[in-house]
């Protein structure tokens, strides 16, 4: 499997030492050593390989392991190989008749870590890929290991034993852990922002009657809400999701008329019409522009949807507030004209060009007695209440308010 991160520095654990008895292709002694460096072991003794050292073949088959190919060390015979170990496992899967410990890959994993973390010196005997180990080479280790394989087919391939062993090794090593988890594209969702999507997707249900009979309704959207909260969705699943709604109901192609676009995007669309001046306002003659504040206009943010919502439907302020409404040659988000009040929504991240552009709007309306109330986008989303208050005491204040 590929997935090797080049600027990712490989771990650099103490681990047993892996010897090589008369390995007879460089082939597997190369993906040997690919196996040893996909768990982090980096020692490899090699006695007598049949085709000399160093192999061409070998440094083929590595896949980029020369670090271990590099510092290989040679012997002649095994007793030279293991003569400095104090602990030692030959890997074999046929029994040798011998009274000696025979255990599993991770058994001789987890013993290996703790004689290593004393100041040990482990290490693994594997044998020549036609007949494995000799008795008497056998007879040197301190335990046998095998393998829990199908018994009428118990051979593997000499890079297959490797990496069994380093993979239960390092696995002990490392805890487990893995190298990379699913990432967190995006916040959760809030309860605003999903009650938000499940209104306007129970409006476009009961365009189609699909909420019928009338006496199943409310187990209907019940079943359907859990749905949704069974999936714990991020912000980001909510944007799709009404995405996919309103296409569905308007039957439009490319980005979706009644869409919804989050913070960053808005920003960028501002942006680009505070660049082009007044801020798309209606005396914008560009088709691009126009374009943009179109796009705007049918694309509310989740704030703009939730505010709208509640200035629509709350007692409070229904039928009071218009949204994306021109006044002048300026299109504030929204604008009361019975109360001469304009709401600004103000996203995170916005730039010196978008503050220009909302300040100079700001006075021209105040020009003309608006009053401007600005509310930060993050603000609407985490406390619509405190932010409605705040706008309900503007309005009982009358027109002398500032």
């Amino acid at each position: 499997m590929s997935g090797t991160d080049k600027s990712k520095a490989g771990l650099a654990l103490d681990g047993p030492i892996v010897i090589l008895v008369e390995p007879q292709l460089g082939e597997n002694i190369g993906m040997a050593a690919r196996a040893m460096g996909n768990f982090a072991l980096s020692s490899l003794r090699i006695v007598n390989p049949r085709d000399g050292w160093p192999n061409i073949a070998a440094q083929r088959a590595a896949a980029g392991a020369d670090h271990i190919l590099e510092r290989v060390e040679l012997f002649d015979t095994v007793e030279q190989a293991v003569a400095d170990l104090d602990l030692l496992f030959a890997t074999s899967a046929r029994a040798h008749d011998q009274a000696k410990p025979v255990v599993g890959p991770e058994a001789a994993a987890t013993e290996m870590a703790g004689h290593i973390a004393t100041g040990g010196k482990a290490g693994i005997l594997f044998g020549r890929e036609r007949w494995g180990l000799t008795n008497e080479e056998v007879g040197l280790s301190n335990r046998i290991v095998t393998f829990p394989v199908n018994p009428g087919f118990a051979s593997l391939n000499l890079a297959q034993a490797v990496l069994l062993i380093g993979y239960e090794w390092f696995k002990r090593a490392t805890s487990g852990e893995l190298p990379h988890t699913m990432p967190e594209r995006s916040e959760r969702a809030s309860q605003h922002q999903i009650q938000a999507f499940f209104e306007n997707l129970i409006r476009e249900l009961d365009k189609v009657e699909f909420l019928r009979p009338a006496e199943k309704r409310d187990t209907m959207l019940v079943n359907l809400r859990n749905i949704f909260t069974r999936m714990d969705p991020t912000k980001q699943d909510m944007h799709t999701l009404h995405g996919v709604v309103m296409a569905i109901a308007e039957g439009r192609k490319g980005p979706a008329k009644g869409g919804v676009l989050d913070g960053e995007q808005a920003t960028r669309l501002r942006a680009l019409l505070a660049e082009h001046g007044q801020g798309g306002g209606v005396s914008d003659s560009g088709s691009t522009v126009r374009g943009l504040a179109r796009l705007l206009r049918r694309n509310p943010t989740d704030a703009e949807r939730l505010l709208w919502q509640s200035l629509t439907r709350d007692r409070r302020f229904a039928g009071q507030f218009k949204r994306q409404t021109p006044v002048g040659r300026h299109i504030p988000d929204f604008v009361s004209f019975p109360h001469r009040i304009a709401i600004e929504l103000v996203n995170p991240g916005e730039g010196e060009t978008i503050a220009a552009d909302r300040a100079a709007r700001r006075a021209w309306l105040e020009a003309r007695d608006y009053r401007v109330i600005e509310m930060r986008a993050v603000d609407v989303e985490r406390d619509l209440e405190a932010e409605l208050l705040r706008l309900q005491g503007m309005i009982a204040e009358g027109p002398s308010a500032s």
